[in-house]
């Protein structure tokens, strides 16, 4: 089997070298691009845009080995967001489709500092629908992703060149369908680059590397097995112990760029699954009151890391590279 490599990705310079960088201008103006073509894609169809919460008494549980982080909220503990996850099921009862562009903070493990993947603060497009399939949703990101793509293309040539960023390696990407693999296949897939990934676990990061150094667009994973995932992402009623959710990894070894599906939203199905996952059900509180008087709706949903996605349209070496105000696990920032 192969050892994953340590990754050494270089940590950010001074503010000032930073900001004053034309790396990060040319980043920031992708940035900027994504930000709009996302917005004007989700309008068309019909979304409403709220502003996000960025802190309350609980947030996501489900979120990848990192910590959450306590406020003091007038004598009462409170999180930032690690994701406003709680909160797009609850915005579904005002509207049928909504998103967010939404900061979190998650304290990442001091290991993640270089991977160059993985950020404290970061912000996320969230995305939330009314009695709506995995499907649905599946098909809505591969379209906003395209848009993204063809806009980011049409408006920012010059940053493309700049960087290196040849438009072709998105040709793929605009003319094919994503593929789609379930998590079992793709562990496969991995076994057969005498990769070790656990059948029971998400793909570890150098996994998810390893199968999209084959492709040559993003693809979707799916059905990951329940216990990989925090209880609001949906199990199956016809697979038990299988979830109907997914991630979106990005061609080219760039990694993770959204999660979502379908999920959990019955008041007494809710309870199984946070006892399930050793989460304690009071803490809960206000979110399951919204599920047990006159219940939350069905609804599927995804979020999108914006610097992720900037990182992967640019070619950047970097995450940080994607952000004004790097902050990296363990690193002291502005």
């Amino acid at each position: 089997m192969t050892v994953a490599p340590v990754l050494k990705a270089p940590l950010p310079p001074a503010t000032r070298e930073h900001l004053l960088s034309p790396v990060t201008h040319a980043a920031l103006r992708l940035q900027n691009a994504i930000s709009i073509a996302s917005r004007e894609f989700l309008a068309a169809n019909g979304f409403v845009e709220l502003l996000p919460p960025m802190l309350g008494p609980v947030t996501d549980p489900g979120v990848r080995g990192a910590k959450q982080l306590d406020v003091d909220f007038y004598g009462h503990r409170y999180k930032l967001m690690t994701s406003v996850i709680l909160y797009k099921q609850a915005s579904l009862l005002a509207f049928d489709r909504i998103f967010y562009l939404a900061p979190n903070v998650r304290l990442e493990p001091l290991e993640t500092a270089t991977t160059g993947r993985h950020l404290v603060e970061f912000h996320q497009l969230d995305v939330e629908m009314r009695d709506a399939t995995r499907d649905d949703v599946l098909a809505l990101l591969q379209g906003l992703m395209r848009h993204i793509v063809a806009h980011v293309l049409r408006e920012c040539t010059a940053e493309l060149a700049f960087l290196g960023r040849d438009p072709a390696a998105f040709a793929a990407l605009l003319r094919d369908d994503f593929e789609r693999m379930t998590h079992a296949e793709a562990v496969r897939r991995l076994q057969g680059l005498l990769h070790g990934q656990s059948p029971d676990a998400e793909i570890d990061w150098y996994g998810e590397k390893l199968i999209s150094e084959q492709t040559d667009r993003p693809f979707f994973i799916t059905d990951y097995p329940k216990g990989s995932r925090g209880f609001t992402d949906g199990e199956s009623r016809t697979e038990p112990g299988t979830l109907r959710n997914f991630d979106l990894i990005a061609a080219d070894g760039y990694g993770e760029l959204a999660s979502g599906g379908e999920r959990t939203h019955e008041y007494r199905r809710l309870i199984e699954r946070m006892r399930e996952s050793g989460e304690n059900p009071s803490k809960y509180a206000w979110y399951l009151e919204l599920a047990r008087d006159g219940g939350l709706p069905a609804s599927a949903g995804f979020g999108l890391g914006i610097e992720r996605v900037t990182r992967y349209l640019g070619g950047l070496e970097t995450v940080w590279q994607a952000t004004a105000y790097p902050k990296l696990p363990g690193v002291l920032a502005p």
